[in-house]
């Protein structure tokens, strides 16, 4: 079965599941307990649930070393972790979701710590259904992977190396999404109202078959510490929040967050790019 093939057949089959049942089985996905779909392993180590401190090795017997692990990062109090009963009860009563299901089917965690936008195009170009190149690790499957989205084309914008070593602006991030066959709109904070910036992702999440990755400083919503990118999954009105499925799941689980502070968040300046950081809205063309 194709990978097309096969996401066509889950979106049918969870149409017929109660909209609760999906939910939670969403909810299980985007937190690591199901095993991800078409295959995907977590067979690295940048992709289990710790982060590897590199500066402090465990001396074992005979020189051997074992790296030694780090939990995940606590979380401020402005930020509610959707793994827990808060955070699943806001989705269940979340107005605008339709997002929601399409990515948590193929969310994946970075596989380097600078890759957070390569993870959220490879997830959005997934939940598009988008065709995909050949994935040797899973043929005779073809899907989106980290290893395979980038190709001549998206070298002509930035190779994996460098991204890699410094991540991605949002121009970039568009740039590469656009060498596929979808839409891209860039909206910078900085020329966003706070209303503009929540008109423009509600009324995304409000609709199947486009997404929004947003690109933010960390530190501006209470997180460590720099620019971060990530796929936005759904809002909840009655407490204006959003819900980011965040890509670096060693680190950090998803959140909801405030809408203004994800905004004024967007607004800090890159210093790569010398632009506010922003949204990339994406649809299929």
């Amino acid at each position: 079965m194709s990978a097309s093939s096969t996401s066509n057949f889950l979106r049918k089959l969870f149409e017929r599941i109660p909209l609760p049942v999906a939910i939670i089985i969403g909810v299980w996905a985007a937190n690591g307990v199901l095993l991800p779909l078409y295959l995907q392993k977590w067979n690295s180590s940048s992709q289990s649930q710790v982060e590897v401190d590199s500066s402090a090795l465990l001396e074992i017997d005979k020189g051997q070393q074992v790296p030694a692990v780090r939990e995940k990062l606590p979380l401020t109090e402005n930020l509610i972790n959707f793994n827990s009963t808060a955070g699943e009860k806001l989705l269940f009563e979340s107005e605008a979701r339709a997002d929601y299901l399409p990515l948590s089917i193929h969310f994946v965690t970075q596989t380097n710590q600078a890759f957070c936008g390569v993870a959220s195009m490879v997830m959005v170009l997934n939940a598009l259904d988008i065709p995909a190149p050949e994935a040797p690790e899973y043929k005779p499957y073809d899907i989106f992977t980290q290893k395979n989205f980038f190709n001549k084309q998206t070298d002509k914008i930035i190779s994996a190396k460098k991204v890699s070593r410094q991540g991605l602006t949002l121009a970039e991030l568009a740039g590469l999404l656009a060498t596929y066959p979808v839409k891209t709109e860039v909206h910078h904070g900085g020329d966003l109202t706070l209303d503009e910036f929540r008109s423009l992702i509600v009324n995304n999440l409000g609709q199947t078959d486009n997404f929004v990755i947003v690109n933010y400083l960390r530190k501006a919503i209470g997180q460590e510490t720099g620019g971060h990118i990530s796929p936005i999954a759904a809002y909840d009105k009655d407490t204006d929040r959003l819900l980011i499925l965040d890509v670096s799941r060693y680190k950090y689980p998803p959140v909801w967050v405030e809408t203004e502070e994800l905004w004024l968040a967007t607004r800090t300046l890159d210093s790569v790019s010398n632009k506010t950081r922003g949204l990339v809205l994406v649809s299929d063309r």
